[in-house]
């Protein structure tokens, strides 16, 4: 389900690679040297069949588990981008909103659609949902279970951007490979303290959120690519950044 980019850089640690079913990494994800990590996979969401044979302590545990390897998505160091080109339905759009990044083809169809099958969305959903698209609408889309077509889910803010599908069933996944190669040539440090400074900042008030900042920005000075891209500047070049 995880594509690793080629390109790379060497992180402060490594990452851990989530141990959950259906969620089997590249080989690179068990390296410290990833720069941008693609999320992609088949359909997803939770298999309620399989939910419906466990007993009401196995559900609880794993809904735990589920919760935990979204936290460690989000926690994640680089960038990460999910490509939607099918099916991302309650735990699949969870997923989603897991990343910093979402795409989607005009075939996706996602949503929240839990309380439609006596659920709610326990995997970040009602967390995460209302800080991407704002309390009320949110609001709106778990209580109905609607849901959204690619082009929706752009107009409303729910991913970064919407592709027509192309014949292979790829489209998304091409558009993030696209995007991930505008990031993959800036400063890889600067870049990490940048989710950083935005990830903590949105879980404060803002003048704590700039103490943040002020942090995230005081361990990027002494770092070689800062001194570089400033040579590059002055020089007229393009800046070589090695992630030191």
């Amino acid at each position: 389900m995880l594509r690793a980019l080629p390109r790379a850089l060497r992180l402060w640690r490594p990452w851990r690679s989530p141990g959950a079913r259906d969620c089997a990494s590249s080989a690179t994800t068990r390296t410290p040297e990833i720069l941008v990590q693609a999320l992609t996979g088949p359909d997803q969401g939770a298999d309620l069949k399989e939910r419906e044979r466990m007993t009401a302590e196995e559900v609880g545990f794993f809904v735990q588990r589920l919760r935990g390897l979204m936290s460690e998505i989000a926690a994640f160091p680089a960038p990460t981008i999910a490509a939607m080109d099918g099916f991302a339905l309650g735990g699949g759009l969870e997923l989603a909103l897991a990343c910093d990044l979402r795409i989607a083809a005009s075939s996706a169809v996602m949503g929240l659609i839990e309380t439609t099958r006596g659920l709610l969305p326990g995997a970040g959903g009602t967390q995460r949902l209302p800080r991407c698209l704002g309390v009320a609408l949110a609001k709106e889309l778990i209580f109905t279970g609607r849901r959204l077509d690619g082009m929706q889910a752009h107009q409303l803010g729910l991913v970064n951007h919407a592709v027509a599908q192309n014949e292979e069933g790829n489209a998304a996944y091409h558009r993030a490979l696209a995007l991930a190669q505008e990031i993959l040539p800036q400063a890889p440090i600067a870049v990490r303290l940048g989710k950083v400074a935005i990830d903590r900042g949105m879980e404060v008030d803002i003048a704590s959120g700039m103490a943040i900042e002020h942090m995230c920005y005081a361990q990027n000075i002494p770092t070689q690519d800062r001194l570089e891209g400033m040579a590059a500047f002055r020089e007229k070049r393009p800046p070589k950044f090695v992630g030191k």
